[in-house]
Protein backbone atom coordinates (compact mmCIF):
# COMPACT_ATOMS: atom_id res chain seq x y z
CA UNK A 1 0.00 0.00 0.00
CA UNK A 2 2.76 2.77 0.70
CA UNK A 3 3.89 2.05 -3.28
CA UNK A 4 0.41 3.50 -4.50
CA UNK A 5 0.85 6.19 -6.71
CA UNK A 6 -1.49 9.49 -6.71
CA UNK A 7 -3.82 8.35 -8.82
CA UNK A 8 -4.30 4.97 -7.03
CA UNK A 9 -4.75 6.79 -3.89
CA UNK A 10 -7.12 9.56 -5.33
CA UNK A 11 -10.42 7.88 -3.01
CA UNK A 12 -8.22 7.70 0.13
CA UNK A 13 -7.27 11.07 -0.60
CA UNK A 14 -10.84 12.44 -0.56
CA UNK A 15 -11.37 10.25 2.36
CA UNK A 16 -9.10 12.68 4.34
CA UNK A 17 -10.61 15.61 3.12
CA UNK A 18 -14.14 14.95 4.32
CA UNK A 19 -15.51 16.33 7.94
CA UNK A 20 -18.39 14.60 7.69
CA UNK A 21 -20.37 12.07 5.06
CA UNK A 22 -23.35 13.70 3.51
CA UNK A 23 -26.81 12.86 3.14
CA UNK A 24 -27.73 10.94 0.08
CA UNK A 25 -30.20 12.49 -2.14
CA UNK A 26 -32.46 12.72 -5.20
CA UNK A 27 -31.06 14.96 -7.69
CA UNK A 28 -34.14 17.24 -6.86
CA UNK A 29 -32.09 17.39 -3.61
CA UNK A 30 -34.45 15.71 -1.27
CA UNK A 31 -33.10 13.23 1.13
CA UNK A 32 -33.27 9.60 0.90
CA UNK A 33 -34.33 7.17 3.44
CA UNK A 34 -32.49 3.65 2.46
CA UNK A 35 -30.63 3.16 -0.96
CA UNK A 36 -30.27 -0.48 -0.74
CA UNK A 37 -33.76 -1.70 -1.90
CA UNK A 38 -36.48 -0.58 -3.85
CA UNK A 39 -40.28 0.01 -2.95
CA UNK A 40 -41.92 -3.28 -3.06
CA UNK A 41 -45.52 -4.63 -1.95
CA UNK A 42 -44.31 -7.31 1.01
CA UNK A 43 -40.65 -8.49 0.47
CA UNK A 44 -41.31 -10.73 -2.53
CA UNK A 45 -44.03 -8.18 -4.30
CA UNK A 46 -43.61 -6.34 -7.41
CA UNK A 47 -42.43 -2.89 -7.34
CA UNK A 48 -44.19 0.36 -6.91
CA UNK A 49 -43.86 2.98 -10.00
CA UNK A 50 -44.05 5.64 -7.47
CA UNK A 51 -40.36 4.63 -6.42
CA UNK A 52 -39.00 7.92 -7.36
CA UNK A 53 -35.69 6.93 -5.63
CA UNK A 54 -35.03 4.15 -8.16
CA UNK A 55 -36.55 5.69 -11.42
CA UNK A 56 -34.55 9.16 -10.50
CA UNK A 57 -31.24 6.86 -10.62
CA UNK A 58 -32.15 4.65 -13.32
CA UNK A 59 -33.43 7.04 -15.72
CA UNK A 60 -30.03 9.11 -15.31
CA UNK A 61 -28.13 5.96 -15.42
CA UNK A 62 -29.47 5.46 -19.05
CA UNK A 63 -28.38 8.96 -20.14
CA UNK A 64 -24.63 8.79 -18.20
CA UNK A 65 -23.01 8.45 -21.76
CA UNK A 66 -22.88 11.05 -24.07
CA UNK A 67 -21.73 10.23 -27.53
CA UNK A 68 -17.83 9.85 -27.67
CA UNK A 69 -16.26 12.51 -29.82
CA UNK A 70 -15.77 10.52 -33.31
CA UNK A 71 -12.08 11.42 -33.25
CA UNK A 72 -9.94 12.01 -30.21
CA UNK A 73 -12.13 9.98 -28.54
CA UNK A 74 -9.20 9.00 -25.68
CA UNK A 75 -7.44 11.31 -23.89
CA UNK A 76 -6.30 12.90 -21.11
CA UNK A 77 -6.17 16.70 -19.81
CA UNK A 78 -5.33 19.02 -17.05
CA UNK A 79 -5.58 23.03 -16.20
CA UNK A 80 -2.70 25.68 -15.76
CA UNK A 81 -2.03 28.94 -17.20
CA UNK A 82 0.41 30.63 -20.48
CA UNK A 83 2.98 33.34 -19.34
CA UNK A 84 4.49 35.72 -22.20
CA UNK A 85 8.11 35.91 -21.80
CA UNK A 86 9.08 37.92 -24.81
CA UNK A 87 7.17 40.87 -26.50
CA UNK A 88 5.18 40.28 -29.95
CA UNK A 89 2.55 42.90 -29.80
CA UNK A 90 4.12 44.01 -33.64
CA UNK A 91 2.49 40.67 -34.28
CA UNK A 92 -0.84 40.70 -32.54
CA UNK A 93 -3.14 42.59 -30.98
CA UNK A 94 -4.16 39.78 -28.68
CA UNK A 95 -5.12 40.34 -24.84
CA UNK A 96 -3.14 36.81 -24.12
CA UNK A 97 -0.01 38.49 -25.36
CA UNK A 98 -0.65 42.15 -23.89
CA UNK A 99 2.60 41.98 -22.24
CA UNK A 100 5.73 40.21 -20.67
CA UNK A 101 4.88 38.59 -17.48
CA UNK A 102 0.90 38.05 -18.06
CA UNK A 103 -0.68 34.73 -17.30
CA UNK A 104 -3.96 33.47 -18.40
CA UNK A 105 -5.79 30.21 -17.04
CA UNK A 106 -5.98 27.72 -19.32
CA UNK A 107 -6.90 24.00 -20.17
CA UNK A 108 -5.48 21.46 -21.93
CA UNK A 109 -6.38 18.10 -23.71
CA UNK A 110 -3.98 15.40 -25.00
CA UNK A 111 -5.82 12.43 -26.93
CA UNK A 112 -5.40 9.61 -29.36
CA UNK A 113 -6.80 10.26 -32.83
CA UNK A 114 -8.10 6.86 -34.52
CA UNK A 115 -9.13 4.67 -31.34
CA UNK A 116 -12.37 4.45 -29.23
CA UNK A 117 -12.82 5.81 -25.63
CA UNK A 118 -11.83 2.39 -24.21
CA UNK A 119 -8.79 1.74 -26.51
CA UNK A 120 -4.79 2.27 -25.72
CA UNK A 121 -2.99 5.16 -24.91
CA UNK A 122 -0.07 3.80 -26.57
CA UNK A 123 -1.48 2.93 -29.71
CA UNK A 124 0.82 4.03 -33.10
CA UNK A 125 -1.28 7.41 -33.97
CA UNK A 126 -1.17 11.07 -34.08
CA UNK A 127 -1.60 12.92 -30.51
CA UNK A 128 -4.03 15.46 -30.62
CA UNK A 129 -3.02 18.53 -28.37
CA UNK A 130 -5.96 20.83 -27.91
CA UNK A 131 -5.15 24.35 -25.77
CA UNK A 132 -8.09 26.78 -24.26
CA UNK A 133 -7.12 29.62 -23.06
CA UNK A 134 -9.70 31.58 -20.58
CA UNK A 135 -8.99 35.30 -22.36
CA UNK A 136 -10.29 38.70 -21.43
CA UNK A 137 -11.73 38.88 -24.98
CA UNK A 138 -13.03 35.09 -24.99
CA UNK A 139 -11.67 32.02 -25.33
CA UNK A 140 -8.89 31.33 -27.71
CA UNK A 141 -8.99 27.90 -28.83
CA UNK A 142 -5.63 26.09 -30.51
CA UNK A 143 -6.77 22.81 -31.69
CA UNK A 144 -3.49 21.02 -32.97
CA UNK A 145 -1.54 17.95 -32.97
CA UNK A 146 2.19 16.60 -31.76
CA UNK A 147 3.32 16.88 -35.51
CA UNK A 148 3.27 20.07 -37.63
CA UNK A 149 1.48 18.49 -40.53
CA UNK A 150 -1.06 16.26 -41.10
CA UNK A 151 -2.35 13.18 -43.82
CA UNK A 152 -4.56 15.89 -45.96
CA UNK A 153 -4.69 19.40 -47.18
CA UNK A 154 -8.40 19.11 -48.46
CA UNK A 155 -11.06 19.06 -46.01
CA UNK A 156 -13.29 17.08 -48.62
CA UNK A 157 -11.33 13.90 -47.66
CA UNK A 158 -11.63 14.24 -44.09
CA UNK A 159 -14.45 11.83 -43.61
CA UNK A 160 -12.69 9.27 -45.63
CA UNK A 161 -9.58 9.74 -43.96
CA UNK A 162 -11.05 9.06 -40.64
CA UNK A 163 -12.89 5.95 -41.66
CA UNK A 164 -10.17 3.98 -42.91
CA UNK A 165 -8.75 4.49 -39.08
CA UNK A 166 -11.80 3.32 -37.52
CA UNK A 167 -13.35 0.00 -38.10
CA UNK A 168 -14.63 -1.75 -41.43
CA UNK A 169 -17.89 -1.67 -41.27
CA UNK A 170 -18.55 -5.35 -41.93
CA UNK A 171 -16.21 -7.08 -39.85
CA UNK A 172 -15.77 -4.08 -37.18
CA UNK A 173 -11.92 -4.95 -37.30
CA UNK A 174 -9.19 -2.27 -37.89
CA UNK A 175 -8.49 -2.89 -41.54
CA UNK A 176 -5.19 -2.54 -43.16
CA UNK A 177 -6.39 -3.03 -47.01
CA UNK A 178 -8.58 0.42 -45.87
CA UNK A 179 -5.82 2.09 -44.41
CA UNK A 180 -3.07 1.56 -47.01
CA UNK A 181 -4.84 1.91 -49.80
CA UNK A 182 -6.33 5.79 -48.69
CA UNK A 183 -2.25 6.49 -47.85
CA UNK A 184 -1.06 5.09 -51.67
CA UNK A 185 -3.84 6.50 -52.96
CA UNK A 186 -3.74 10.14 -51.61
CA UNK A 187 0.33 10.53 -52.06
CA UNK A 188 -0.06 14.20 -49.68
CA UNK A 189 -0.15 11.73 -47.09
CA UNK A 190 3.46 10.36 -46.85
CA UNK A 191 4.89 13.37 -45.22
CA UNK A 192 2.62 12.41 -41.90
CA UNK A 193 3.25 8.69 -42.60
CA UNK A 194 6.79 8.61 -42.15
CA UNK A 195 6.09 10.84 -39.03
CA UNK A 196 3.31 8.08 -37.68
CA UNK A 197 5.52 5.59 -38.52
CA UNK A 198 8.52 6.76 -36.76
CA UNK A 199 9.11 6.39 -32.97
CA UNK A 200 7.55 9.47 -32.85
CA UNK A 201 3.97 7.75 -33.47
CA UNK A 202 4.31 5.99 -30.07
CA UNK A 203 5.59 9.38 -28.12
CA UNK A 204 6.25 8.08 -24.18
CA UNK A 205 3.14 9.73 -22.22
CA UNK A 206 1.50 13.31 -23.10
CA UNK A 207 4.42 15.19 -21.42
CA UNK A 208 7.37 13.81 -23.55
CA UNK A 209 6.05 15.31 -26.71
CA UNK A 210 5.86 18.71 -28.89
CA UNK A 211 2.95 20.40 -29.70
CA UNK A 212 1.82 22.49 -33.31
CA UNK A 213 -1.30 24.63 -33.88
CA UNK A 214 -0.52 23.07 -37.27
CA UNK A 215 -2.54 25.23 -39.35
CA UNK A 216 -1.72 28.76 -40.48
CA UNK A 217 -2.70 31.58 -38.88
CA UNK A 218 -2.76 35.10 -39.16
CA UNK A 219 -1.87 37.28 -36.28
CA UNK A 220 -2.93 40.88 -36.36
CA UNK A 221 -1.07 44.25 -34.41
CA UNK A 222 -3.34 47.35 -33.51
CA UNK A 223 -2.29 49.17 -36.95
CA UNK A 224 -4.24 46.07 -38.41
CA UNK A 225 -1.41 44.83 -40.11
CA UNK A 226 -1.19 40.91 -40.06
CA UNK A 227 1.01 38.57 -41.35
CA UNK A 228 1.02 34.44 -40.86
CA UNK A 229 1.93 32.47 -38.07
CA UNK A 230 2.64 28.70 -37.11
CA UNK A 231 2.63 28.30 -33.72
CA UNK A 232 4.91 25.81 -31.75
CA UNK A 233 4.82 23.88 -28.33
CA UNK A 234 8.41 22.72 -27.33
CA UNK A 235 8.28 20.51 -24.46
CA UNK A 236 10.56 21.25 -21.44
CA UNK A 237 10.53 17.51 -20.66
CA UNK A 238 12.26 16.52 -23.51
CA UNK A 239 10.93 14.30 -26.37
CA UNK A 240 10.62 10.55 -25.43
CA UNK A 241 9.04 8.05 -27.70
CA UNK A 242 8.33 4.85 -27.09
CA UNK A 243 9.79 1.35 -29.45
CA UNK A 244 7.14 -0.18 -31.03
CA UNK A 245 7.70 -3.36 -28.90
CA UNK A 246 7.54 -1.19 -25.78
CA UNK A 247 4.55 0.47 -26.56
CA UNK A 248 2.40 -3.12 -27.51
CA UNK A 249 3.85 -4.05 -24.09
CA UNK A 250 2.11 -1.32 -22.71
CA UNK A 251 -1.30 -1.60 -24.54
CA UNK A 252 -1.79 -5.00 -22.94
CA UNK A 253 -0.15 -3.92 -19.45
CA UNK A 254 -1.13 -0.08 -18.69
CA UNK A 255 -3.66 1.01 -21.70
CA UNK A 256 -3.93 4.40 -19.83
CA UNK A 257 -0.39 4.67 -19.78
CA UNK A 258 -0.16 8.15 -20.68
CA UNK A 259 -3.65 9.40 -18.73
CA UNK A 260 -1.82 7.63 -15.48
CA UNK A 261 1.62 9.59 -16.29
CA UNK A 262 0.36 13.01 -16.74
CA UNK A 263 -1.84 12.84 -13.47
CA UNK A 264 0.58 11.07 -11.32
CA UNK A 265 3.59 14.46 -12.52
CA UNK A 266 0.67 16.82 -11.68
CA UNK A 267 -0.43 15.51 -8.94
CA UNK A 268 3.37 15.01 -7.13
CA UNK A 269 4.01 18.49 -7.94
CA UNK A 270 5.97 18.10 -11.13
CA UNK A 271 4.13 20.00 -13.11
CA UNK A 272 4.90 19.43 -17.47
CA UNK A 273 5.98 22.46 -19.21
CA UNK A 274 6.68 23.84 -22.50
CA UNK A 275 8.60 26.62 -24.23
CA UNK A 276 5.82 28.32 -26.88
CA UNK A 277 7.15 29.98 -30.34
CA UNK A 278 6.14 31.24 -33.30
CA UNK A 279 7.06 31.28 -36.72
CA UNK A 280 6.47 34.75 -39.01
CA UNK A 281 5.52 35.14 -42.90
CA UNK A 282 4.78 38.37 -44.31
CA UNK A 283 1.99 38.32 -46.81
CA UNK A 284 4.53 39.42 -49.57
CA UNK A 285 6.59 36.96 -48.47
CA UNK A 286 3.61 34.17 -48.78
CA UNK A 287 2.31 35.53 -52.08
CA UNK A 288 6.10 34.52 -53.80
CA UNK A 289 6.52 31.56 -51.61
CA UNK A 290 8.00 28.43 -53.48
CA UNK A 291 5.03 26.33 -52.04
CA UNK A 292 1.47 27.36 -50.73
CA UNK A 293 2.43 28.22 -47.54
CA UNK A 294 -1.25 27.16 -46.48
CA UNK A 295 -0.83 23.31 -47.12
CA UNK A 296 -0.99 21.56 -43.79
CA UNK A 297 1.04 18.82 -45.12
CA UNK A 298 4.36 20.93 -45.18
CA UNK A 299 6.30 22.65 -43.29
CA UNK A 300 8.25 26.28 -43.24
CA UNK A 301 11.50 25.50 -43.39
CA UNK A 302 13.29 26.83 -39.79
CA UNK A 303 16.11 28.40 -41.88
CA UNK A 304 13.76 30.68 -43.30
CA UNK A 305 11.26 31.20 -40.88
CA UNK A 306 13.18 30.84 -37.35
CA UNK A 307 11.37 30.28 -34.44
CA UNK A 308 10.31 33.42 -32.22
CA UNK A 309 9.64 32.79 -28.41
CA UNK A 310 6.62 33.64 -27.41
CA UNK A 311 6.10 32.15 -23.85
CA UNK A 312 5.32 29.42 -21.15
CA UNK A 313 2.50 26.84 -21.08
CA UNK A 314 2.44 25.07 -17.53
CA UNK A 315 0.06 22.48 -16.75
CA UNK A 316 -0.41 22.47 -12.32
CA UNK A 317 -3.58 21.23 -11.86
CA UNK A 318 -5.45 18.25 -12.37
CA UNK A 319 -9.17 18.06 -13.19
CA UNK A 320 -11.55 17.94 -10.45
CA UNK A 321 -14.02 15.42 -12.14
CA UNK A 322 -12.80 13.83 -15.60
CA UNK A 323 -16.05 14.19 -17.26
CA UNK A 324 -17.47 17.58 -15.89
CA UNK A 325 -13.76 18.94 -17.11
CA UNK A 326 -12.95 17.12 -20.07
CA UNK A 327 -15.40 14.78 -21.31
CA UNK A 328 -17.06 17.53 -22.04
CA UNK A 329 -14.27 20.31 -22.66
CA UNK A 330 -14.93 21.30 -25.98
CA UNK A 331 -12.38 22.74 -28.51
CA UNK A 332 -12.65 24.38 -31.71
CA UNK A 333 -10.25 26.58 -34.24
CA UNK A 334 -13.30 28.83 -34.75
CA UNK A 335 -13.45 29.95 -31.31
CA UNK A 336 -10.35 33.03 -32.44
CA UNK A 337 -9.92 36.16 -30.24
CA UNK A 338 -9.13 39.89 -31.51
CA UNK A 339 -5.47 39.57 -33.08
CA UNK A 340 -5.77 36.03 -34.45
CA UNK A 341 -7.61 34.95 -37.64
CA UNK A 342 -8.00 32.14 -39.85
CA UNK A 343 -5.36 31.93 -42.58
CA UNK A 344 -6.68 30.26 -46.15
CA UNK A 345 -5.50 26.96 -45.10
CA UNK A 346 -8.58 24.94 -46.78
CA UNK A 347 -8.08 21.96 -44.25
CA UNK A 348 -8.53 25.09 -41.21
CA UNK A 349 -11.80 26.50 -42.87
CA UNK A 350 -13.06 22.79 -43.10
CA UNK A 351 -12.39 22.62 -39.16
CA UNK A 352 -13.55 26.18 -38.35
CA UNK A 353 -16.99 24.78 -39.28
CA UNK A 354 -16.73 21.22 -38.25
CA UNK A 355 -15.72 20.80 -34.64
CA UNK A 356 -18.62 23.65 -33.29
CA UNK A 357 -21.02 21.51 -35.33
CA UNK A 358 -19.90 18.31 -33.81
CA UNK A 359 -19.80 19.77 -30.19
CA UNK A 360 -23.59 21.04 -31.03
CA UNK A 361 -24.74 17.65 -31.50
CA UNK A 362 -22.47 15.89 -29.37
CA UNK A 363 -23.13 18.05 -26.07
CA UNK A 364 -26.16 20.53 -27.02
CA UNK A 365 -26.65 23.79 -28.63
CA UNK A 366 -25.51 25.30 -25.45
CA UNK A 367 -22.70 23.51 -24.71
CA UNK A 368 -20.63 27.24 -24.35
CA UNK A 369 -22.42 27.32 -21.28
CA UNK A 370 -21.40 24.50 -19.72
CA UNK A 371 -18.00 25.58 -16.73
CA UNK A 372 -15.37 24.11 -18.51
CA UNK A 373 -16.67 25.94 -21.73
CA UNK A 374 -17.83 28.81 -20.25
CA UNK A 375 -15.68 31.93 -21.21
CA UNK A 376 -15.53 32.98 -17.77
CA UNK A 377 -12.83 35.87 -17.92
CA UNK A 378 -15.08 38.11 -20.27
CA UNK A 379 -19.40 38.75 -19.81
CA UNK A 380 -21.05 36.85 -22.99
CA UNK A 381 -23.59 39.62 -24.69
CA UNK A 382 -25.15 38.58 -27.92
CA UNK A 383 -29.02 37.69 -29.35
CA UNK A 384 -28.56 33.86 -28.76
CA UNK A 385 -31.75 32.04 -26.47
CA UNK A 386 -33.29 29.25 -25.26
CA UNK A 387 -31.88 26.06 -26.55
CA UNK A 388 -31.53 22.56 -24.29
CA UNK A 389 -29.71 22.76 -21.27
CA UNK A 390 -29.34 26.82 -20.96
CA UNK A 391 -28.47 27.20 -17.19
CA UNK A 392 -27.50 30.75 -17.03
CA UNK A 393 -30.17 33.74 -16.58
CA UNK A 394 -30.67 33.33 -20.31
CA UNK A 395 -29.55 37.00 -20.76
CA UNK A 396 -32.76 38.17 -18.29
CA UNK A 397 -34.69 41.10 -19.94
CA UNK A 398 -32.53 42.49 -22.83
CA UNK A 399 -33.85 42.27 -26.12
CA UNK A 400 -33.31 38.59 -28.24
CA UNK A 401 -33.22 41.01 -31.53
CA UNK A 402 -30.42 43.05 -33.51
CA UNK A 403 -30.59 46.43 -34.31
CA UNK A 404 -32.55 47.39 -30.99
CA UNK A 405 -33.47 51.02 -29.49
CA UNK A 406 -33.55 49.20 -25.75
CA UNK A 407 -29.87 49.14 -24.70
CA UNK A 408 -28.85 45.36 -26.16
CA UNK A 409 -24.99 44.87 -27.23
CA UNK A 410 -23.46 46.83 -29.80
CA UNK A 411 -20.94 45.41 -32.51
CA UNK A 412 -17.76 47.76 -32.10
CA UNK A 413 -15.59 48.63 -35.11
CA UNK A 414 -12.12 48.35 -32.97
CA UNK A 415 -12.94 44.13 -33.21
CA UNK A 416 -13.31 44.18 -36.67
CA UNK A 417 -11.56 41.42 -38.83
CA UNK A 418 -8.11 42.49 -40.84
CA UNK A 419 -9.01 43.53 -44.45
CA UNK A 420 -7.81 41.11 -47.50
CA UNK A 421 -8.09 41.20 -51.23
CA UNK A 422 -8.95 37.82 -53.09
CA UNK A 423 -9.43 36.55 -56.84
CA UNK A 424 -9.35 33.46 -58.16
CA UNK A 425 -11.69 31.22 -60.38
CA UNK A 426 -14.29 29.05 -58.34
CA UNK A 427 -13.55 25.75 -59.48
CA UNK A 428 -12.31 22.47 -56.82
CA UNK A 429 -8.75 22.82 -57.31
CA UNK A 430 -7.33 18.97 -56.91
CA UNK A 431 -4.24 19.08 -54.93
CA UNK A 432 -2.93 15.27 -56.14
CA UNK A 433 -0.19 16.21 -57.79
CA UNK A 434 1.25 18.99 -56.07
CA UNK A 435 4.87 18.38 -54.90
CA UNK A 436 3.84 15.30 -52.04
CA UNK A 437 7.79 14.07 -51.72
CA UNK A 438 10.14 16.52 -51.40
CA UNK A 439 10.01 17.33 -47.77
CA UNK A 440 9.68 13.65 -47.01
CA UNK A 441 12.62 13.05 -48.40
CA UNK A 442 14.33 16.01 -46.44
CA UNK A 443 12.81 14.12 -43.34
CA UNK A 444 14.54 10.50 -44.03
CA UNK A 445 17.71 11.68 -45.23
CA UNK A 446 18.27 14.85 -42.81
CA UNK A 447 16.27 14.58 -39.68
CA UNK A 448 15.95 10.93 -38.98
CA UNK A 449 19.44 8.82 -37.84
CA UNK A 450 20.64 5.32 -39.14
CA UNK A 451 18.31 3.86 -36.45
CA UNK A 452 15.42 5.78 -36.57
CA UNK A 453 15.15 5.07 -40.17
CA UNK A 454 15.36 1.22 -39.19
CA UNK A 455 12.52 1.58 -37.19
CA UNK A 456 10.53 3.23 -39.97
CA UNK A 457 10.83 0.68 -42.14
CA UNK A 458 10.56 -2.06 -39.32
CA UNK A 459 7.36 -0.09 -38.24
CA UNK A 460 6.00 0.25 -42.04
CA UNK A 461 6.32 -3.22 -42.60
CA UNK A 462 4.89 -4.46 -39.73
CA UNK A 463 1.52 -2.76 -40.83
CA UNK A 464 1.62 -2.98 -44.14
CA UNK A 465 2.51 -6.37 -44.93
CA UNK A 466 -1.48 -7.14 -43.95
CA UNK A 467 -2.33 -4.98 -46.69
CA UNK A 468 -2.80 -6.62 -49.95
CA UNK A 469 -0.01 -7.04 -52.78
CA UNK A 470 -1.04 -4.60 -55.15
CA UNK A 471 -1.63 -1.93 -52.16
CA UNK A 472 1.44 -2.71 -50.86
CA UNK A 473 3.42 -2.43 -54.05
CA UNK A 474 1.74 0.86 -54.83
CA UNK A 475 3.23 1.72 -51.12
CA UNK A 476 6.57 1.30 -52.62
CA UNK A 477 6.67 3.25 -55.80
CA UNK A 478 5.47 5.95 -53.20
CA UNK A 479 7.97 5.56 -50.99
CA UNK A 480 10.43 5.17 -53.54
CA UNK A 481 9.56 8.99 -54.56
CA UNK A 482 10.68 9.93 -51.49
CA UNK A 483 13.65 8.23 -51.39
CA UNK A 484 15.14 4.87 -53.45
CA UNK A 485 16.73 3.53 -50.65
CA UNK A 486 13.68 3.92 -48.84
CA UNK A 487 11.19 2.11 -51.06
CA UNK A 488 13.96 -0.13 -51.36
CA UNK A 489 14.34 -1.03 -47.99
CA UNK A 490 10.43 -1.28 -47.24
CA UNK A 491 10.63 -3.45 -50.70
CA UNK A 492 12.58 -5.51 -48.71
CA UNK A 493 11.03 -5.92 -45.80
CA UNK A 494 8.09 -7.03 -47.03
CA UNK A 495 9.85 -9.61 -49.67
CA UNK A 496 7.90 -8.32 -52.81
CA UNK A 497 10.27 -9.66 -55.82
CA UNK A 498 10.50 -12.98 -54.21
CA UNK A 499 9.01 -16.58 -54.18
CA UNK A 500 7.56 -18.33 -51.61
CA UNK A 501 11.37 -19.63 -50.80
CA UNK A 502 12.91 -16.26 -50.74
CA UNK A 503 14.79 -16.38 -53.80
CA UNK A 504 14.90 -13.80 -56.46
CA UNK A 505 12.17 -14.20 -58.93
Amino acid sequence: MANRDKASNQLNDFLKSQQKQDTITTAAGAPVGNKNAVLTVGPRGPMLIQDHVFLDDMAHFNRERIPERVVHAKGAGAFGYFEVTHDITKYSKAKIFEHVGKKTPMAARFSTVGGEKGSADTARDPRGFALKFYTEDGNWDLVGNNTPIFFIRDPILFPSFIHTQKRNPVTNLKDADMTWDFFTLRPETTHQVAFLYSDRGTPDGYRHMNGYGSHTFKLVNKDGKFNYCKFHFKTDQGIKNLTADAAAKLQGTDPDYATRDLYNAIAEGNPPSWSVYIQIMSPEEAEKFRWNPFDLTKIWPHSEFPLIPVGKMVLNGNPKNYFADIEQLAFSPAHLVPGIEPSPDKMLQGRLYSYTDTHRHRLGSNYLQIPVNCPYNTKVKNYQRDGPQCVTDNQDGAPNYFPNSFGGPVDVQAHLESTFTLSGDVQRYNTHDDDNFTQVGNFWRKVLSTDERTSLVENIVGHLREAQDFIQKRAVQNFSKVDPEFGQRVKDGLGLGKDKTGANL
